[in-house]
This record gives structure tokens, sequence and C-alpha cells, in this order.
């Protein structure tokens, strides 16, 4: 393994005994989704841990910064805030919750071939679709959203209009809608990924990953996308008004024959976290793919494969999190 310099020393390391499913941040508060049901709040010397999905499992999180949704295989979706008040949004009665998004206090889900999307406030609102949806994102600005399915995705304003159908031949699993709104991506169970130019459904094609990606992540300024899938760090760059069409990715991150399994790009910087299939995270300046090291590779390789990864706010600190239970906290040091 390359030697990179280290911040393994600012590092809190958390054992939590149980699958991570997702990393968050409400406020100043780290908040982990844990397999078995529990939601994880605070830090080392003030957690609790929060029967979100009692007897159930956490199957699928997400988080717009003031509530962690989760979603289980008990059918239920439970939204849970910072002082660890827990609201159930919705109960399909069993059926698993495939995918959930949410944004600016609006949250949508899946079970099944059955898509909802609840408001801030107002009414839930449903879609069938024409298959399992496993990817859901919300457009950055109105109330509308992309649903990934068999066969391509749906643009879908829950309050007003008919669907519009984007197609493209395959299994569309995640979903990802840049910053500005110009581009709906899509990761495949081809090992590709899909995208559309929103204003006219003009298609894009990423291809060349060895493995699925399952993690997406966009600058701040929405000019690249991170993705994993590959044993780098891929960034896609999206400043021109064909997106990444006729351009080169950057690589980041690059160790030969472990695979990255999660990437989160820094909210301020053009710095990206990046995980690995090992247990390893590293954070990466995308502009000279200089790095430094996070966590070492784990010592049990079984389940070691970096799971959730989520900056605050500030970008002053790094949550991480692996599906062998185990966990960190990164705290930049200060100039």
């Amino acid at each position: 393994m390359a030697e990179y310099p280290s911040l393994t020393s600012a590092v809190e390391p958390l054992a939590l005994g149980e699958p991570i499913v997702a990393a968050a941040w409400l406020g100043d508060t780290p908040v982990l989704a844990l397999a078995d049901g529990r939601v994880r709040l605070g830090e080392a010397h003030d957690a609790r841990s929060l029967q979100a999905h009692p007897e159930a499992a956490i199957l699928v999180a997400a988080s717009d910064g003031r509530r962690i949704i989760t979603g289980g295989d008990d059918g239920r979706v439970v939204a849970t805030d910072a002082n660890g008040e827990m609201e159930t949004l919705a109960d399909e009665k069993g059926k698993w919750i495939d995918a959930v998004a949410t944004q600016d206090g609006a949250v949508a889900w899946s079970a099944g071939r059955n898509v909802r999307a609840r408001p801030a406030r107002g009414e839930t609102k449903s879609l069938d679709i024409p298959s399992t949806c496993r990817g859901l994102a919300f457009f950055p600005k109105g109330y509308r959203l992309a649903v990934a399915h068999y066969n391509g995705a749906t643009l879908w304003f829950p309050n007003a209009g008919k669907p519009e159908l984007l197609n493209w031949s395959g299994s569309h699993l995640d979903a990802t809608v840049s910053p500005d709104g110009r581009f709906l991506i899509t990761s495949m169970q081809e090992n590709t990924l899909h995208g559309w130019r929103i204003t006219d459904a003009k298609n894009m094609r990423m291809a060349g990953y060895p493995a699925k990606t399952r993690s997406l992540s966009w600058s701040n300024d929405g000019k690249w996308l991170a993705t994993s899938g590959a044993d780098a760090c891929i960034i896609w760059p999206f400043s021109g008004k064909d997106g990444p069409m006729g351009q080169s990715p950057r690589e980041c991150g690059v160790r030969a024959n472990v695979p990255v399994t999660r990437v989160a790009f820094h909210p301020a910087a053009l710095v990206v976290a990046i995980g690995f299939d090992d247990g390893l995270v590293m954070i990466s300046r995308i502009t000279d793919a200089s790095a430094l090291l996070v966590r070492r590779p784990a010592e049990e390789p079984e389940n070691a494969r970096i799971s959730a990864l989520a900056w605050d706010a500030t970008g002053a600190r790094l949550l991480f999190g692996a599906e062998s239970g185990d966990a960190g906290l990164l705290t930049l040091p200060k100039p």
C-alpha cells in the first residue's frame, strides 16, 4: 500500500457491532443508521441509540440535515431528529422500503412498484411505476422527483402534471440530480452509469466500470460527479452543456485491485472522501490527486468495506462507517 500523509491520529474510532447503513449530520450531531434497526445519535461521550425499527432492519436512509429518514424491512418509514424525536411517516404493511429521499422537509419512499411523496406540509401522493424502484432523488428546486426503475426513469411532479418517462433499456438502480437541475444520472445493473439532459432528454452513457456504481456525490459547484465502482474514485466533468460527453474523467485514490465503495465530496472544496472495500478511508484533492490517509485497512478483511461517509455542513468533520460495524469521526486539524 502506498504511504500517504496521515490524519489517523485525528480520528475518534467507534465500534458499534452492527453493519452501518448510512451516516449523516443533523446540525452538529453525527448520526449513524445501523442494520439492526437502531439510529445512533451523538458522539462517543453522549451517544444515544434509538430503536427506530424495533425487531427489524434498516434497509435505506437519507437526510436533509434536519432529520434522518430510515426505511426498514418492517415497511415503516421513520424520521428522527437531532433531539431523538421520532415520527412514523408511513407504514406499508410489511412491504420492504426499497428507497428513500428527502429535501427541505419533503420525503419520498418506494415499496415495490409504488412510490409515495409527502411534502413538508400537505397530502401524500402516490405513483405506480413499471417495476420496483431502488433510486429516488429530489430536484434541487421545486417539488419534483426522479424515480429510477427498469428500462429508464420517471420524472414526477407529485402535485401536478403527467409523469414523464425517460427510456433506456436495462435495470436502473440509484438516482441523482445535478445541483443545477440540468442532469439526471442513474447507476445500472450493467456496471455503467446512464444520464439524461433534462431539457431535451438527450442520453449520456458513462461506461468502463469493473463493478456496480452504488455511491454518487456531486461537488459543491455542481461541476463534478464522484463515483464508486472502480479501483479509483472516478470523477466526471459536468461543466459543459453536454455534461461528460466527449470528455475524460479524472481519477484519484488509485489503489490497484481494491474497489472504491463510497464517495463523498467536501461541501466547500474540490476534495473528496473515499472509502474502500478493505476499510481504508482517505481524502483526496481532485485537482492534483494528492491524498491524506484517514483510516488504514481493517485488520479483519471480512465485511470491512466502507458503507457510509458524510461530511458535516462546514466540512470540518467526516463521519464514516463500515459493514463490520466499525466507524470513526475525523476532526480536521485547524490550520
